[in-house]
């Protein structure tokens, strides 16, 4: 019989036997208590017991590690942050979008120094990262884009001819690149399960399928209700990301949005050379919706974005949608007609924390006995890794580079109180799907001759 979360992704169905910490059901008093069992909070866990060893860190997550987005993204640990560059540096300035770049940068790093260091089993591979361009629209965006980077005296950055890109991986829609070679890719629900190992290895103490319930602040610390026992925490980490929406003090603070992916058969060889995809680059293109791809470890393409979800309220049951599943399944042929015909495997879905300005955030939360992480923004593989770091750094007020780098404790805009919030969310939408329109009311690839 299959584990009940086997079906919320390829990567926790298909990623080996996995053997579940207990839940807790006897009080517990600690140093930390770590609220979330993905990404962030496994490496809040891991950097604390890694700083100072005698801490007592105890980490409660509702279902099982990876279950929410950690173990259902597409596996890109890359230097993405928030939107486009240019958006970052119009809202934000120069100063604060090289710092934002710099500290994807340190965050894709990290990535690799962990899978090193404690030999992590997550098919860990680096082949770079392609934006593509799809459309003469496109082109001019990403080569924009490309351009900024280099005035913002930052490096590891090109601009590449649509030959080029072709000798990459052949697509009759690729016009151009976006090329960096800081991009690895890896197996999430594998590096969530492996980060736990570590942690543990390392005496964080873990319990699944041991929701919080309830969260008391007070001059003693904190008292955290779950359903079987109660927590009594000096100090607090809130790595809820999506799932923020629960916590009254980050509800506004960021928005749950629902992303999308399929997952085809193993490609055959004839295929696979069909495409040329022999440096196995991970993907996206420069849409609003945009698509984002890449090979598994054993040769599936795996096709996600085109479109997503809003929810309204409370309600986070968004996790399937045929018809964006149906459009994805038609993009693949798209961008490679030599697929026609191959078989989907695997269909599924997930929320990402959007904050309204777009940009990821984290830091203290009402002293200097809290902290939280949230607005990944669908790129948080390498993002959160890095944020445990800082996070466990604020927590133990030891200053670094990262702790006084921006997103750090930045000024948060917040959503409006439902209705408004979810009529803004579709105005917003709305117009993201218009612009995608009209960028590509000609049609997608070089203009036919």
């Amino acid at each position: 019989m299959a584990e009940d979360y086997a079906e919320k992704s390829f990567w926790l169905g298909n990623s080996g036997a996995y053997q579940e910490s207990p839940l807790l059901v006897n009080d517990i008093k600690c140093d930390v208590a770590v609220v979330g069992g993905g990404f962030a909070g496994i490496a809040t866990a891991y950097y604390l017991k890694k700083a100072q060893p005698s801490l007592r860190v105890v980490v409660l997550e509702g279902w099982v590690i990876g279950w929410g987005a950690s173990g259902r993204n597409a596996g890109f640990a890359m230097t993405t942050f928030g939107l486009q560059m240019s958006i970052t540096k119009m809202l934000f300035g120069e100063e604060k979008t090289r710092q934002s770049h710099r500290y994807m940068e340190r965050a894709v790093d990290i990535v690799g120094e962990l899978v090193a260091e404690h030999k992590l089993d997550c098919d860990y591979e680096r082949p770079g990262f392609l934006r593509i361009a799809t459309t003469p629209a496109y082109v001019k965006r990403i080569s924009e884009e490309v351009h900024l980077v280099k005035q913002l005296g930052l490096t590891g950055v090109d601009w590449i001819e649509a030959d080029e890109v072709q000798k990459r991986v052949k697509s009759p829609l690729y016009m151009g690149a976006w090329w960096e070679p800081r991009c690895a890719l890896v197996n999430p629900a594998k590096l969530a399960r492996e980060m736990k190992r570590v942690a543990v290895k390392f005496g964080a103490e873990v319990y699944e399928r041991t929701p919080v319930m309830e969260i008391k602040r007070s001059t003693q610390g904190f008292t955290i209700k779950t359903p079987r026992a109660t927590v009594s925490a000096g100090k607090l980490v809130l790595a809820t990301n999506a799932y923020s929406l629960a916590i009254p003090e980050l509800n506004a603070m960021q928005q749950p949005v629902w992303t999308y992916i399929v997952l085809t058969e193993p490609l055959s060889k004839t295929q696979l050379d069909d495409m040329g995809w022999q440096g196995r680059e991970g993907i996206e293109d420069y849409r609003n919706m945009v698509h984002y791809y890449r090979l598994t470890a054993d040769n599936r393409l795996l096709m996600g974005g085109r479109d997503i979800a809003l929810t309204y309220g409370a309600n986070m049951e968004k996790d399937l949608n045929p018809k964006i599943f149906a459009q994805l399944e038609k993009d693949i042929v798209d961008f490679y007609p030599c697929l026609k015909g191959i078989k989907i495997t695997h269909r599924w879905g997930g929320p990402v924390s959007v904050p309204m300005d777009m940009t990821p955030a984290l830091g203290y939360l009402g002293g200097k006995d809290a902290v939280y992480s949230l607005g990944c923004m669908g790129h948080g593989v390498s993002l959160t890794h890095l944020n445990g770091e800082v996070m466990a750094d604020l927590l133990l007020e030891r200053k670094s580079e990262w702790t006084e780098c921006f997103p750090v404790n930045r000024k948060v805009f917040k959503w409006p109180p439902e209705p408004i919030r979810f009529v803004g969310e579709q105005a917003i939408l709305g117009y993201l799907h218009a612009e995608d329109a009209w960028l590509e009311r000609k049609g997608l690839g070089p203009a036919k001759k």
